[in-house]
């Protein structure tokens, strides 16, 4: 069992006890709430704390969040926001919702996280859309290539009212999934040992022909052939390894995911291609959601939105101040004390690969994808209509300056 910072100075035998006493979703919520470690007693006081508010009456729901490979540990580095809507909806519903959040692969993995949702062994939960892309064919709608100029076009969809039209109706009616908020990074090439040696890279061809790992999405395969850049299948649990070994060169995954899962210390550049998303997403069974009562509906819908703000805000910081994805980096992050170099490829570098593998510029070998996600959304032009949103925003905005909107309010 991996535990959070806050819990790293007690021993296992008093973590079990404490959970047996407060059940483990009320000893990781409190932990969260600490930022460094934390002493025994400090523990058992946010446990008990957080276990009275929870415990003060009994709800009239129990959620099942299923959280693929996170805790309070890791999501102090990639911050996708699970702890803190799990925190603010038992709170702002007074305890008639109560989430028992289940991280660390227990219940169920990224890859088939969404599946379990679907027939109802947790009610929702957390994991990269692309990984979810297997068991929700649609998610794929996220993941054409050079779609997204930056963090903040993604940011200014996922708040727009048109994100409900093109992402999530779609996925609700075609997957019985509920999309409420995402993390947003764009994918890049995280290099292992064959790399270290190397000079950092500053050059599209210098990644010709390498071996790297793919995620679930059939889109990213695409980008990843068009790119010259042999995707192999691995699964999430065996990258560490085959970065390791040296059995793959890369594997294509944005800068915070290789800091909170660990890999770090086999990872020698983090090369940022951002030729398509890397959204870290939570989403619930749309049956379970509309078996609630409004005022509930309408309390998850406002705790969806204010982790929304939050991720947006928090994994901006940490991915200076705590992953060290920046140029110059800052002492102290995880990077800089792996040697993890941060490789941002010129302008000119990255329109050569959007000029290789967008559909903008390469349409034929999306096609065949982009008719079928096309008439599963009633036969709206989703590329081009996603290009459009991400692009009403100027090139030059900050993440951390895309005006939050409540996307369902709005349309």
């Amino acid at each position: 069992m991996k535990v959070s910072k806050a819990l790293s100075a007690i021993s296992r035998r008093d973590l079990f006890r404490l959970s047996g006493q407060f059940g483990l979703s009320s000893v990781v919520l409190g932990a969260g709430a600490f930022a460094g470690a934390a002493t025994l007693p400090e523990v058992v006081r946010a446990a008990q704390t957080t276990y009275e508010k929870r415990f003060a009456k009994e709800p009239r729901h129990t959620l099942k969040m299923g959280a693929s490979g996170f805790n309070a540990q890791n999501l102090l580095i990639e911050r996708m926001g699970a702890l803190e809507f799990a925190r603010d909806l038992e709170e702002r519903t007074e305890g008639e919702i109560r989430v028992e959040f289940i991280g660390d692969n227990q219940i169920c993995g990224q890859l088939n996280c969404v599946e379990k949702t679907q027939i109802g062994v947790v009610d929702m939960y957390a994991a990269s859309t692309q990984n979810s892309a297997g068991g929700a064919p649609y998610l794929n709608v996220l993941d054409y290539a050079y779609m997204f100029p930056s963090r903040a076009a993604q940011y200014h969809f996922l708040y727009s009212p048109e994100s409900q039209k093109l992402l999530r109706e779609p996925l609700e009616k075609r997957h019985g999934l509920k999309f409420l908020f995402s993390h947003c990074e764009l994918r890049g090439l995280q290099m292992g040992k064959t790399f270290a040696d190397k000079p950092t890279v500053s050059k599209l061809e210098e990644l010709f022909g390498t071996k790297n790992r793919v995620t679930g999405t059939q889109l990213g395969r695409i980008a990843m052939q068009l790119l010259n850049l042999n995707p192999v299948p691995v699964a999430w649990e065996e990258t560490l390894d085959g970065l390791k070994q040296g059995l793959i060169d890369g594997a294509e995954t944005w800068a915070s995911a290789v800091a909170y899962a660990n890999m770090s210390p086999v990872v020698s550049q983090s090369v940022d291609l951002k030729f398509f998303c890397g959204t870290e997403h939570t989403s619930m069974s749309a049956k379970v959601f509309d078996s609630m009562e409004g005022h509930l509906q309408d309390a998850i819908m406002e705790s969806a939105y204010l982790a929304q703000v939050h991720v947006q805000a928090a994994n901006e910081a940490a991915l200076v101040k705590t992953v060290g994805f920046s140029d110059p980096q800052l002492p102290g992050t995880l990077f800089v004390e792996h040697g993890v170099r941060p490789a941002f490829l010129p302008d000119d570098q990255i329109q050569m690969a959007e000029e290789m593998c967008s559909p903008e510029y390469n349409p034929d070998p999306w096609a065949q994808w982009r008719d079928r996600l096309d008439n599963w959304a009633g036969g709206i032009d989703t590329y081009q209509s996603i290009y459009d949103v991400a692009r009403q925003i100027p090139k030059d905005t900050l993440p951390e300056n895309v005006e939050p909107r409540r996307w369902w309010r709005s349309a």
